[in-house]
């Protein structure tokens, strides 16, 4: 808005005393300060309101308009109501540094001022960017051109001073403006947020506050080729739709407002689909490398289709990878989740969780730390039937030498390049059991590194067996690797619960009633001992006891068991029945 607008509204009662030649300058904000120097808090353009507070004689004018003047104010604006008539040396001081200058009638309030300049400039400056959005939208469209997600939330914070981010369903940052990146943590925290009211069916934005930051939250929704109905399950998209957090409260935003940050989703949605095409060559790859693993096909056909994959998933790569296979599968509840998801009952088929799985899986396969809407282009992911496979390519690991000592040896294992099961889903758990709600579980099963083709079938088979385990455990998301099946661990889950049940009380409810009764800690001596190989000393030093105190738990242990804890039998069956229980 110009000045001249300004001095034209009644209702602000300014009245003009210098500066008539500049009255077409720009007004981009407004500031009330009645500092002698106020230019640590200037960033030129605004409308100075002071109550001369700062003049204590006819010299403090002109070092007061000088400053205003070097950092490129748009005008000043001097009330009344202190001393009735403004000073002819600041109004001299404005006319020497061609400074306009109004008097403030001491009936009008700043605020009244303040709010009518905040209206006009922010009305003028969401209608700008509309416009460009709608520009930026129309170049995106028709060719890459457009220069990304990040063009359009440099102008949201730029014209509109607000913080924006573009994060995946785990919560890891796609896009951002500028140099500001949102903390891990947060991000995860806002993606939960999201996900969990979109469950529940609210009308976004949604609203949250992290960290005492407060967020509103706006889904992007996938309106291109691989857009689902709007009549669809809520379950099949939410776990792999995009989301723009903005740090800002949008409770009280005009519908203006609302209306544009939609164009601005409506515009991400866009780079989203060609993201979602770019994975299709990908996707096939590993679809037919699935396949022929699947049936028996000779490890010779393997190999060259994997020699056609290496070069699109590890560009640049000098020597073949070794692979890992990681196996998903997202479950959802029947009729009783279907209402809870927020569609009636009885509403359509069952939810498909082979496409769920695979775009989930390729979301949790990325590393956390890496930003960007194309961090996933080296990983190839099929579904087939309920499951999702990903192949995992990983740069060979060169043998260790024959002499490499103790510190060699650790920090090769601090680099190696292969997946880890409880690693994976560290970042992701939280967010992802939102998503899930309480009628959705996502297991998980990763394989070992294999270097050749011949180990690719049974990469995947061991992927599956760990994927069995974690279904078995516990948990809205759960995980387990390959090192877990050559462990006492894969029998446990699969154990009958009536004979789980009747193992572990025989053996602990025993000791569960004493501890009860007479708070004697057995429980945790027992599990201490067996983690302690049973030695006396080092267990009564973890225990803080004395040794003998220790003998006497442990003697009470066998006397209302019957067992002996000098025997491996019985250290064996204390031992299963704690992990069981």
């Amino acid at each position: 808005m110009r000045l001249r607008a300004l001095l034209e509204t009644d209702a602000l009662g300014l009245r003009l005393l210098g500066g008539e030649d500049e009255l077409d300058r720009s007004v981009r904000g407004v500031m009330t300060t009645d500092l002698r120097d106020p230019s640590r808090y200037l960033s030129g353009g605004e409308l100075v309101l002071t109550g001369l507070a700062w003049r204590r004689d006819a010299a403090d004018a002109e070092p007061f308009v000088r400053i205003l003047a070097g950092a490129g104010v748009a005008g000043l604006a001097a009330g009344e109501a202190e001393l009735g008539d403004i000073p002819g040396d600041l109004v001299a001081a404005c006319a020497q540094y061609r400074l306009p200058l109004f008097a403030v009638h001491e009936t009008v309030a700043f605020a009244t001022i303040t709010e009518h300049v905040v209206r006009q400039v922010s009305g003028e400056r969401a209608g700008d960017l509309a416009a460009v959005v709608d520009r930026h939208r129309r170049l995106m469209t028709s060719g890459p051109t457009g220069g990304g997600p990040e063009v359009v939330l440099d102008l949201l914070g730029s014209d509109l001073d607000l913080h924006a981010w573009v994060l995946s369903p785990t919560g890891r940052q796609i896009a951002g403006a500028g140099e500001t990146s949102l903390p891990g943590p947060v991000g995860a925290a806002l993606a939960g947020h999201h996900l969990a009211a979109t469950r529940t069916g609210r009308r976004a934005p949604h609203r949250a506050t992290v960290g005492g930051t407060a967020y509103s939250l706006f889904p992007i929704r996938n309106t291109g080729r691989g857009a689902l109905p709007a009549s669809r399950d809520v379950r099949e998209s939410v776990l792999s739709d995009w989301l723009l957090a903005v740090e800002a409260d949008a409770g009280d935003w005009p519908s203006a407002r609302l209306d544009l940050l939609q164009g601005v989703t409506q515009l991400i949605a866009v780079e989203r689909d060609r993201r979602d095409a770019a994975r299709t060559v990908r996707r096939r790859l590993a679809q037919e490398v699935l396949e022929l693993v699947q049936t028996g096909a000779p490890p010779a056909e393997i190999a060259a289709r994997l020699r056609v994959a290496a070069p699109v998933l590890l560009p640049g790569l000098g020597s073949a990878p070794h692979w890992q296979v990681v196996v998903a599968r997202v479950e959802w509840g029947g009729e009783e989740g279907r209402s809870a998801a927020g569609a009636p009952k009885g509403s359509g088929p069952d939810v498909a969780g082979g496409p769920v799985a695979q775009a989930l899986l390729e979301e949790i396969l990325v590393d956390p730390a890496v930003t960007g809407p194309d961090s996933a282009d080296r990983i190839a992911v099929a579904h087939t039937g309920e499951e999702a496979v990903a192949l995992v390519p990983l740069p060979a690991v060169a043998a260790p030498a024959r002499d490499a000592g103790p510190e060699d040896a650790r920090a090769e294992a601090d680099e190696d390049p292969a997946l880890h099961a409880d690693v994976l889903l560290a970042a992701v758990r939280e967010p992802l059991s939102a998503g899930l709600a309480d009628d959705g579980r996502l297991t998980l099963g990763v394989s070992a590194a294999v270097h050749s083709p011949e180990g690719l079938r049974g990469a995947l088979e061991e992927a599956r067996h760990a994927r069995r385990v974690a279904a078995a455990r516990p948990g809205r998301v759960c995980a387990a690797g390959h090192h877990e099946l050559a462990s006492h661990v894969l029998l446990l889950p699969f154990v009958p619960d009536d004979v789980r049940r009747a193992f572990t009380a025989r053996l602990l409810d025993p000791l569960r009633d004493y501890d009860r009764r007479h708070r004697a800690e057995l429980i945790p001596t027992l599990e201490a001992f067996l983690d302690c190989d049973g030695s006396w000393t080092r267990c009564a030093a973890r225990l803080h006891l004395h040794v003998n105190t220790l003998r006497y738990r442990v003697g009470r242990i066998e006397q209302l068991t019957g067992r002996d804890l000098a025997r491996l039998e019985d250290k064996l069956d204390f031992f299963l029945a704690l992990r069981m229980s």
